[in-house]
């Protein structure tokens, strides 16, 4: 049974990951958080891992979603170069501040980050596109602040990385393109710092390594890696409104859930 949710959660990320260039990891959070629950894993380490093991699957999700929009010529690398500068410290110094914060005040800044991302895509708020992208030393620093938000949540960064994009005049479809690509600097710096992070933990389940719980990742990658090809080539053909209500709906209920998390 756990077994068939892993490969559900993985195809549901990696379609999500292609099509919206998110990294899937808003979707695969939540679930192994409960998952974890349910396994009755420590308290004091089940989110890290949640955490930790989303940033392993998206490693492979972001990698086979890039290279999708790669051959469709969306990527832009130039920026792709910038912003990895910034986001391989940032992932780092992510990786260390969850580490360092409780399980329920991760799970609630989880919940915060939910509903601000529902909110953002349920109400369309797409800011215009009216300003010139930042110099070199710019992206650079923004790279570092996506890295270090993205590694926190577990996530691949395009919740943050395609409206700052779009926010700099850059078109949507390229916007998407390129971070899927960002994607994966996030994902492997981040899933390698929480394995030396957690490595030799006491209240780690065996198949562990570090906070990266082998199990869930082996799980959700056989399907993410190939629905991440089916979302990125959905996301050049069909109008995403429909799906994105139905996605802020449930990063509503996501958020709901870790925002009651002490109560």
């Amino acid at each position: 049974m756990l077994i068939l949710t892993y490969l559900m959660v993985g195809a549901l990320a990696g379609l999500l990951a292609g099509f919206f260039g998110i990294g899937g990891g808003i979707v695969i959070v939540p679930v192994l958080i409960i998952t974890f629950e349910y396994l009755k894993f420590s308290p004091e380490v089940l989110t890290h891992m949640a955490i930790a093991t989303s940033l392993g699957a998206i490693a492979f999700t972001s990698i086979s979603s890039a290279l999708t929009h790669h051959l469709k010529g969306a990527v832009d690398w130039l920026l792709v170069a910038q912003l990895s500068i910034g986001i391989l410290f940032g992932a780092a110094v992510g990786a260390i501040t969850a580490d360092a914060l409780s399980g329920e005040d991760l799970q609630f800044a989880i919940g915060i980050f939910a509903f601000v991302v529902a909110v953002h895509m349920g109400l369309g708020l797409t800011p215009r596109s009216t300003r010139p992208l930042l110099t070199n030393k710019g992206m650079v620093a923004s790279g570092g602040v996506i890295g270090w938000a993205s590694a926190l949540f577990g996530i691949g960064g395009g919740a943050i990385t395609v409206p700052f994009l779009i926010w700099f005049n850059h078109p949507m479809r390229r916007s998407v393109a390129t971070a899927a690509a960002c994607g994966v600097p996030i994902a492997i710096v981040g899933a390698i710092s929480n394995i030396a992070i957690g490595w030799g933990n006491v209240d780690l389940p065996e198949n562990s390594a570090g906070y990266v719980y082998l199990p869930a990742l082996a799980g959700i990658v056989v399907t993410s890696v190939p629905f991440a090809k089916i979302g990125a080539n959905l996301a050049h053909k069909v109008p995403a409104q429909i799906l994105t209500k139905l996605f802020a709906i449930l990063l509503v209920l996501v958020a709901i859930k870790f925002l009651t998390v002490n109560l």
